[in-house]
């Protein structure tokens, strides 16, 4: 009964951090991996749990921004293999070193890039800028800070991106496809790190696994109806709310 609860717990929490991160384009592994940490779980313990459910919320939430037509293939290519790289030397240090060292330096890029995106959704005309130039070097970034700090490639790839003048549907659309290649490749390196941990604590994985699936479809569906401006405006929010 005990497990049972428990994993309808963690189904809770990765079904509300699954529909912020499919409509906004971010912050599942946020979201879940504060949850974690709140309850007294090991920041590389909770960031390799986030990410290994996060491999299969990421899978049908891409597939379901795929089908839906939110996806800038361009973009989708330029971001998939410097995020992986990142991804993977970031989920190497972390195993070696405590990921909230550097915590701080996220929170104050997202609050400044929160507040451009809000300055730029009061300010919104409806045309969007073509984003063409260093997409390579944030996907590279995005990835070993999402890997260190247990959640990141949504806030810091999809807000640059946004704030830089991409539209909202198709930055988050993009990156919430791509971001399974992100997740599976760090999730790799945590089963050969940390396999023996990540075993005896299955029921957050699960959970948080269940809730993320289930959510995943609602969600794209939620980024593709709303708003340009109430989704730039939630994203800013958003961020400046976490950061």
């Amino acid at each position: 009964m005990e497990i049972i609860t428990a994993i309808l717990l963690y189904a809770g929490v990765g079904f509300v951090a699954q529909m912020i991160d499919g409509a906004l384009g971010m912050a599942y592994g946020v979201s879940s991996n504060t949850f974690l940490l709140s309850v007294g779980v090991q920041p590389k313990l909770a960031s390799a749990c986030v990410h290994l459910a996060e491999t299969f919320t990421t899978g049908v939430s891409g597939l379901s921004h795929w089908r839906l037509g939110n996806v800038d293939k361009e973009l989708f290519k330029k971001l998939i293999l410097p995020g992986i790289l990142g991804a993977v030397v970031g989920a190497y240090i972390l195993t070696q070193i405590d990921g909230n060292v550097i915590k701080p330096w996220i929170s104050g890029y997202l609050l400044i890039m929160g507040i451009i995106i809000l300055v730029k959704a009061i300010r919104h005309s409806g045309e969007h800028n073509e984003v063409t130039s260093h997409i390579s070097l944030t996907g590279l970034v995005g990835g070993f800070f999402d890997a260190i700090g247990g959640g990141g490639w949504g806030p810091i790839v999809t807000t640059t991106l946004v704030a830089r003048g991409k539209h909202p549907r198709f930055a988050i659309g993009s990156v919430n496809s791509s971001e399974f290649f992100i997740t599976f490749s760090q999730s790799v390196v945590f089963l050969f790190t940390l396999s023996s941990d990540l075993l005896s604590n299955w029921t957050i994985i699960v959970g948080l696994l269940l809730g993320g699936v289930i959510a995943a479809p609602f969600a794209a569906i939620i980024a593709k109806k709303l708003p340009v401006k109430v989704l730039m405006g939630m994203v800013g929010l958003l961020i400046i709310g976490l950061s």
